[in-house]
C-alpha cells in the first residue's frame, strides 16, 4: 500500500456547489418516488471498532439498494430523470417515478437510447432504470468483465457486450455510438471537458446514499463522522461523498481518505504529482476490484477532491479480500455485511492502517485513534456470487 498526503494547490472550488444540500435533497426526493425505494442499512460495528482501536465504525450497506446489490443505480436513474426533465422543459421535481413511467411522458418525450460503459454495477443500474422508465439502453463492458455481470445487465432488456479493451476505451465507444444514434445519450459518471452536466447529475444521485448515512449516524447518536474512507474509480463517488459532507459540515468537515486499486490509482498518482494536474493510468488494469478499474479521473470530482481530501491511497487486491472476509465474518455481536471486492477495500485498508506497524506514521498523520468515528461505504454486495465465494470461502485473491 502506498499513500500521498494532499499537498496540491487549492482552486476556486467552484465544483463544490454541485453537491450542495439542495441538489442532493432533490435527488433524494426523486429516489423516494420509486416504489422500490428503501433506506439501506447502516451497520454499527462496535466490536470491530474496539478491536481496531477506534471509537466507532459505521458501514453503509448498499447490497440492499433497489434489489440490485449495489449503489450505482442512484446516479444513473437521477441523471436520466434530469435529462428527460430538461428535454421536456420541466424541473426534476415534476417528473417523479409515476410521471416518468406514464403514457403521457412517453407521448411527450418519446424514447431515448442511453449508452454507457461499465464493469457491471453502473451499467446494470442504467439498464434497470431505462427498463423501468420505458427507455432503451446499450452497455459496453471492458475486457475481463464476468459473464455473470453481463447477464445481469441483459436481463434488464439492454444490449450489452464485453469488449477487448479497457474501461476508458469503452467510455469512448459509448460516446461515439451515442453520437451516431438518433436520441442517443451518454450516461457516464466520467466527466471530461465538454461532458460535465450528466456526470454532475450522477454525482448528485450518489448523494442520496451520503445523506441517508449522515441521518442514520445522527439517529444512532453520532453527530458527525471524524473520518470517512471512500473508494474511487474515476472518482465520482468519492467526489460526491467528499462534496456532500463538506457542504453538510462546512465548519468542521470529516477527514476524508480516498482509496483506489493499485493498478488503476489515477487519483493517487495525481496527488503524488502534487501540482493539481490530472494524471492517467492505462493498460488492462486487471484487479479483483473491477468497479475501481478506471484510469481517467472525473474532472468535476478531481476539483472537489484536491481541495478537500486529506489522503489518497493506492491499495493491493489482498486488502480488498481481507476487507471482504472481515465484514463477512464479523466479531461476535456485530452485524454481518456481504461486501464485494470494490465494496470492502476501505475496511481492509482501515484494518491495515490500525493494526500494522509499518503504517503507524500514516495512522498518526490521519489522527486515527480511540476517539475516531469512522464511516465506510460498502458500495456493492456479492454482485458476482461465484467470485465472492472463491475469495471469502476458498481464500483466493484473484
Amino acid at each position: 500500500m502506498e499513500w500521498s498526503i494532499n499537498s496540491m494547490p487549492k482552486t476556486d472550488d467552484l465544483q463544490l456547489q454541485v453537491m450542495d444540500i439542495e441538489n442532493v435533497q432533490k435527488a433524494r426526493d426523486f429516489h423516494k418516488s420509486f416504489p422500490q425505494y428503501s433506506i439501506t442499512p447502516l451497520a454499527k460495528l462496535d466490536s470491530m471498532a474496539n478491536y481496531l482501536g477506534v471509537k466507532e465504525i459505521y458501514v453503509k450497506d448498499e447490497s440492499y439498494r433497489f434489489g440490485l446489490n449495489a449503489f450505482k443505480v442512484l446516479g444513473g436513474s437521477f441523471a436520466m430523470a434530469k435529462y428527460i426533465a430538461q428535454q421536456t422543459n420541466q424541473d426534476v421535481s415534476d417528473v417523479p417515478y409515476n410521471v416518468l413511467t406514464s403514457k403521457k411522458l412517453l407521448d411527450d418525450f418519446g424514447q431515448a437510447t442511453f449508452f454507457t460503459a461499465t464493469d457491471g454495477n453502473h451499467g446494470r443500474g442504467v439498464a434497470w432504470a431505462a427498463n423501468k422508465l420505458g427507455q432503451k439502453s446499450v452497455v459496453f463492458m471492458p475486457k475481463g468483465s464476468t459473464i455473470t455481470r453481463l447477464n445481469n445487465i441483459k436481463k434488464e432488456n439492454a444490449i450489452a457486450t464485453i469488449e477487448e479493451v479497457n474501461y476508458d476505451e469503452c467510455v469512448r465507444m459509448a460516446a461515439e455510438q451515442a453520437s451516431k444514434t438518433p436520441n442517443g445519450v451518454v450516461v457516464q459518471d466520467t466527466a471530461w471537458d465538454g461532458y460535465e452536466e450528466i456526470p454532475a447529475w450522477i454525482m448528485q444521485g450518489y448523494g442520496t446514499m451520503a445523506m441517508e448515512a449522515a441521518e442514520q449516524m445522527s439517529e444512532q447518536g453520532c453527530d458527525r463522522p471524524t473520518h470517512i474512507f471512500i473508494q474511487a474509480g474515476v472518482g465520482s463517488l468519492a467526489g460526491a461523498v467528499q462534496g456532500y459532507f463538506v457542504n453538510r459540515y462546512p465548519e468542521n468537515p470529516p477527514t476524508v481518505v480516498v482509496v483506489e486499486a493499485d493498478v488503476a490509482a489515477c487519483l493517487y498518482k495525481g496527488a503524488k504529482q502534487a501540482d493539481g494536474s490530472i494524471q492517467f493510468v492505462d493498460g488492462d488494469m486487471q484487479t479483483i476490484m473491477a468497479g475501481l478499474a478506471c484510469g481517467e479521473p472525473n474532472t468535476i470530482s478531481w476539483d472537489i477532491l484536491k481541495n478537500h481530501t486529506k489522503c489518497f491511497i493506492s491499495a493491493p487486491d489482498w486488502m480488498a479480500a481481507l476487507g471482504m472476509r472481515m465484514l463477512s465474518a464479523p466479531i461476535k455481536g456485530d452485524a454481518q455485511v456481504t461486501s464485494g471486492e470494490s465494496g470492502a477495500i476501505t475496511m481492509g485498508v482501515l484494518s491495515c492502517i490500525m493494526k500494522m506497524e509499518e503504517y503507524k506514521s500514516l495512522r498518526e498523520e490521519l489522527k486515527l485513534d480511540e476517539n475516531s468515528k469512522v464511516l465506510l461505504f460498502s458500495t456493492e454486495g456479492d454482485t458476482d456470487p461465484e467470485r465472492y465465494k472463491s475469495i471469502v470461502w476458498e481464500g483466493k485473491e484473484k
